[in-house]
């Protein structure tokens, strides 16, 4: 629910419950007068059957009903009952006076021709007095005092009073209901204020103290309201910039961390070369490589160590250009048969050199195409091999590349006969400066960024990579890669990109 339904809701219930009372106080107090609760719609007749006329004319009423039980031939004197009857119209009120079915005295304020067939029948015994009638819509409350003239024939004397229905009753219960109305309105005020505080101010207050938790460098908390109107909504995207703040500063000390970790890799890696370095040069500072033969062993080394480092530096360099998506992508379909036919060729013989046998298992002849950077695509085949040679200890050396494609993606895999990988150092191998071997030996192991520069180019491509590996028996390196397919053969889309 939102606020502003709230608020609304709050403003009409507070006007429908102040309404409601109201009615159920008349009701009541009717109630409790009358004793029925049938008679409601009856109570202003009842109540000016109790009370019909003013203070001043019931004092005047009392005086003609003393005359007649006193004197009832007085109440025939014209000129009596028009002082009196003047004496009652300061009070809206007139007398009417009656001997039989004879009319004494009508008083002009009534100017009611129907008024004589609307009065009671004589009531010697005056067991009511005070009672109304209507004529039409006008209604009349009255008191009436039956006798006998000296004569021994009837007679009545009436004071009477036209009324409004409700304005007595509303005048006379206009304190209590006003009491009543206030004391409903502070109640209803205080519940919707509780409510309202409830729904609103309170997570008001606990958005504040965890802006000021925020503020403060505490992030180790949670913001849990489960309100689906507005606030709810502020409080999910609150918890929400909470939770993303919370990952930068966990990602910001990861980073940290790799920043340290990277240094001391770097300085590592570079230490030993250099230390080679720095000995070599002193051996032929101090005369050790006396010799032309030994001077030009000296000077190999320390080409070959200054190599390396070359080596090393150009690819900290790609890596971290890579990381930061830095390095432009030329996307171009690509023949994947023909690109690893040629990668393998090229190979070939080098590998030969050392040693080592190399398989091309091709599922599927013809064209295979996929969208590649060819250059990039190249380094990452030859990190790959690369780091396979580098862990081969059986007599006969083999590396198997094979290509499996499906309708979407091609896989390529490509497998060594090497130590293998410990399983528990396997989820890592494609992070930075990572080496299953600890000692760091850069004899062995590398700069441990090859398959981290692979890894890099793969993602750039939207494909994936990972690897298997059953130590003693060797390890393989799948990759995938978007093929190209339509039904009238290449598509050629997204050639051209940056990563």
């Amino acid at each position: 629910m939102s606020i502003r339904i709230k608020l609304l809701l709050s403003y009409t219930g507070m006007l429908v419950i102040s309404l409601l009372m109201i009615v159920l106080t008349a009701s009541l107090f009717t109630i409790a007068s009358t004793g029925d609760v049938h008679s409601f719609r009856d109570f202003y007749k009842v109540h000016y059957q109790i009370n019909p006329l003013t203070e001043q004319g019931e004092s005047i009423f009392l005086d003609l009903k003393y005359l007649a039980k006193n004197d009832p031939d007085e109440l025939q004197n014209k000129a009596l009952l028009r002082d009196y009857d003047f004496k009652l119209r300061a009070e809206k009120s007139g007398l009417y006076v009656r001997h039989e079915s004879d009319q004494i005295y009508e008083s002009l304020t009534f100017n009611q021709p129907e008024l004589k067939q609307a009065l009671p029948p004589y009531d010697l015994g005056n067991s009511k007095i005070r009672s109304t009638f209507n004529i039409g819509a006008r209604f009349y409350a009255y008191a009436k005092f039956d006798f006998m003239f000296k004569d021994g024939t009837k007679g009545g004397v009436f004071v009477i009073r036209e009324r409004s229905p409700f304005a007595e009753v509303v005048r006379n219960l206009l304190p209590i209901l006003s009491i009543m109305l206030v004391g409903v309105l502070v109640i209803a005020n205080i519940l919707l204020y509780r409510w309202l505080t409830r729904s609103v101010i309170k997570p008001l207050h606990l958005l504040r103290d965890s802006a000021e938790r925020i503020k403060d460098g505490n992030l180790q908390f949670e913001l849990d309201l489960h309100s689906k109107d507005e606030m709810g909504q502020l409080s999910g995207a609150f918890e929400s910039m909470r939770q993303r703040l919370q990952e930068s500063v966990q990602l910001q000390l990861q980073y940290e961390e790799n920043r340290k970790e990277l240094i001391s890799n770097i300085s590592h890696d570079l230490r030993t070369p250099i230390t080679n370095i720095k000995g070599y040069i002193e051996g032929i500072r101090d005369g050790v490589a006396d010799t032309p033969e030994k001077m030009e062993k000296y000077v190999n080394i320390i080409y070959a160590k200054a190599v390396d480092m070359d080596k090393l530096v150009d690819e900290l360099f790609l890596y971290s250009k890579l990381d930061l998506n830095q390095v432009p992508f030329t996307f171009e379909p690509v023949n994947i048969v023909r690109f690893l036919d040629d990668c393998i060729e090229e190979l070939r013989y080098d590998l030969e050199d050392q040693g080592v046998g190399i398989t091309w298992n091709q599922h599927e002849a013809g064209e295979v195409l996929v969208i590649a950077d060819l250059e990039k695509l190249k380094r990452t085949v030859l990190n790959i091999i690369g780091n396979s040679l580098k862990y081969m200890d059986k007599p006969q050396k083999e590396i198997r590349v094979s290509l499996m494609p499906t309708a979407d993606t091609v896989t390529v895999e490509i497998t060594d006969n090497g130590r293998g990988i410990p399983q528990d150092a396997l989820p890592h191998i494609f992070e930075r400066f990572y080496r299953a071997e600890s000692s760091r030996n850069s004899a062995t192991g590398g700069s441990g960024l090859g398959l981290a520069i692979a890894s890099q180019i793969i993602e750039g491509h939207d494909g994936s990579i990972w690897s298997a590996s059953q130590e003693g028996e060797g390890t393989s390196i799948f990759f995938t890669l978007k093929r190209l397919m339509n039904e009238g053969g290449m598509e050629q889309d997204d050639t051209n990109s940056n990563h």
